[in-house]
């Protein structure tokens, strides 16, 4: 499971013209599900996000955990690509829906993350927090 972590003033997801989530400060996650992967992957890794001390304390410092601010997760395979051999990445890590689904769903439900359209074409919109970008893997 790979997750990229991105904090964010405020972050949205629409699905056509259809507004499907959004959050004010807080973090984006994208989130790549492999083949591999397994419930506690999810749980493990949910959990290390909702932990993150990304956030700036009294002094400026980033010490601070998510706290009250919220999360948006949305479903991400090209987190899996392989692009080692020629131009045209290779998404063959990367879990099948039907095995992916129930695991973004766990992810999602531990971290108390609102959601994009698993499987659908998504536009997300985010407004940077700093450049803070963070991948994680389990």
């Amino acid at each position: 499971m790979r997750v990229l972590v991105q904090r964010v003033a405020s972050a949205s997801v629409d699905v056509g013209e259809r507004r499907v989530s959004e959050i004010g400060p807080g973090l984006l996650v994208l989130l790549g599900i492999s083949r591999d992967d397994r419930p506690e992957a999810a749980d493990k890794l949910a959990e290390k996000v909702r932990a993150l001390r990304i956030f700036a304390d009294e002094h400026g410092r980033m010490n601070e955990p998510l706290g009250e601010r919220e999360i948006l997760c949305v479903s991400q395979f090209t987190l899996y690509a392989d692009a080692r051999k020629g131009n045209r990445p290779s998404y063959i890590e990367a879990a099948p829906g039907e095995q992916a689904l129930p695991l973004y769903e766990r992810f999602c439900e531990r971290a108390s993350a609102k959601r994009g359209e698993f499987g659908a074409h998504m536009s997300v919109s985010l407004v940077n927090d700093g450049p803070v970008t963070i991948l994680l893997e389990a």
